[in-house]
């Protein structure tokens, strides 16, 4: 996505930032509800209009330092104030049923001040009845207002025509076969790209480690748990090659989700397992691995892909708590299997620097492609030694798939579940897979 245009949505608490934003892209992807303070984190997502590709920029509510702001309100504007010195277009997003407010006022004074283009957008505007009160915000400074509704997507359309033909004055690039290279290399990249996700119940320090490893402050932290309501991603080069680090919100159990956003925040963290080649689980050192941290090492298990657990918090235990920590991550999450153990403070940094090298094996397991002669030298040894029962018997077998490596075994008949486990567990130790999940599936030779 790098060299696209960027269009960042600004504006105070509950205008409708993210209501547009899911407008623009036609699908629902931030999270909305009737509240402020639901976004907090920039969050940038592909769009495209009329066959012009840009990232548009979700943002939490702006509030003035100051005047009754929390700590986190002030990370919060700290975010939408970078996106608006960073955005090739910016918009401001105002409610038209309730005019100018100060908020407004303070916020258009920070987007004078840019170079690029700006727009205002009186959201709300349901109808003809609400244009007349939009010329209000002509005292923003900012130009001219565009009466729409996120919701209903009335003046929508003109809007991002207009954005769009201001984006020929920002878009890099000199030509048409130029453009195209690019987009070609850049979808090479892409294809080689690993996502990485970062999970673990809320307040655990998911925020803080993201941080660490893109090198920003890019996800708000804070000390108040479900800080981080969407799922929010960064592309980084690093010694290892392109990843992609994709920072999570906290999940809980469903029992204890009591509200639409949270749940939402945990569909949106689901998705990102799913999506992702490896996850860091991360756990709260000074906690231990508790009931829910299981849950989500499950979840994770279930997925498919590798695992890394990250003790975060070390250095505030003791000794005999060091030892405790790493007893309860061998004996609770011991279904993971043999997966790395990291120990680190996600707050001073110490201890992260060995995550990349980590990471490197275990994506390189992932992406293993074994021959097909070697898979089946293990079959038939691991049967030499320990045939299979009722005359069951592996005929053939080959890797039909990696990403986590998936293996195809041809069968005369049925194989036990205990016997098919026997089998991946002998791939696993003769190929030195570590802990990179595997895949089997069995095939009846008459299949």
């Amino acid at each position: 996505m790098s060299g696209l245009p960027t269009v960042a949505v600004i504006g105070r608490p509950n205008v409708g930032k993210s209501t547009l934003v899911n407008r623009i892209l036609g699908r629902r992807e931030a999270i909305v509800e009737e509240r402020p303070g639901v976004t907090r984190d920039r969050k940038e997502l592909p769009a495209d209009w009329a066959g012009r590709p840009f990232i548009v920029v979700d943002t939490g509510g702006w509030i003035p330092s100051g005047s009754g702001s929390s700590v986190l309100d002030d990370k919060v504007s700290r975010q939408s104030e970078r996106a608006i010195e960073e955005a090739d277009v910016a918009l401001l997003v105002v409610d038209v049923r309730v005019g100018v407010t100060a908020d407004d006022q303070r916020v258009a004074e920070l987007m004078r001040r840019r170079a690029g283009p700006t727009f205002v957008m009186a959201d709300m505007a349901d109808g003809t009845s609400h244009e007349p009160a939009m010329w209000e915000f002509m005292q923003l400074g900012l130009g001219e207002p565009w009466p729409v509704s996120a919701l209903h997507g009335r003046g929508s359309a003109d809007l991002l025509d207009a954005i769009v033909a201001d984006m020929a004055i920002v878009e890099p690039g000199d030509g048409p076969a130029e453009d195209d290279a690019e987009a070609n290399a850049e979808a090479r990249r892409e294809d080689q790209m690993v996502a990485i996700a970062i999970v673990g119940r809320p307040n655990v320090g998911k925020s803080t480690l993201f941080n660490q490893l893109i090198g920003e402050d890019r996800s708000v932290v804070h000390d108040q748990s479900g800080t981080t309501r969407d799922s929010i991603d960064t592309v980084v080069d690093t010694e290892v090659g392109r990843i992609r680090f994709v920072d999570t919100a906290g999940m809980r159990r469903r029992s204890r989700i009591d509200v639409e956003t949270e749940y939402y925040s945990m569909v949106r963290a689901l998705q990102s397992i799913d999506t992702s080649d490896v996850a860091l689980l991360v756990i709260d050192a000074t906690q231990g691995v508790t009931h829910q941290d299981q849950r989500l090492a499950e979840r994770v298990d279930a997925a498919g892909c590798p695992v890394v657990v990250i003790l975060n918090k070390w250095e505030l235990l003791d000794a005999e708590a060091r030892t405790d920590a790493t007893y309860q991550v061998s004996t609770k999450l011991r279904f993971l299997g043999d997966v790395p153990v990291l120990r680190i403070s996600a707050l001073s940094g110490k201890g992260v620097h060995r995550l990349l090298p980590e990471l490197a094996d275990t994506i390189v397991d992932y992406h293993r492609r074994v021959p097909t002669r070697d898979v089946n030298r293990i079959v038939r040894s691991a049967q030499a030694a320990h045939p299979a029962p009722d005359g069951a018997r592996v005929l053939y077998a080959t890797q039909g798939a990696i990403d986590p490596p998936t293996f195809t075994l041809f069968v005369n008949r049925a194989l036990p579940r205990t016997y098919i486990r026997y089998l991946e567990n002998r791939l696993r130790a003769d190929l030195d897979m570590g802990s990179v999940p595997l895949k089997l599936r069995v095939r009846l030779r008459n299949d």
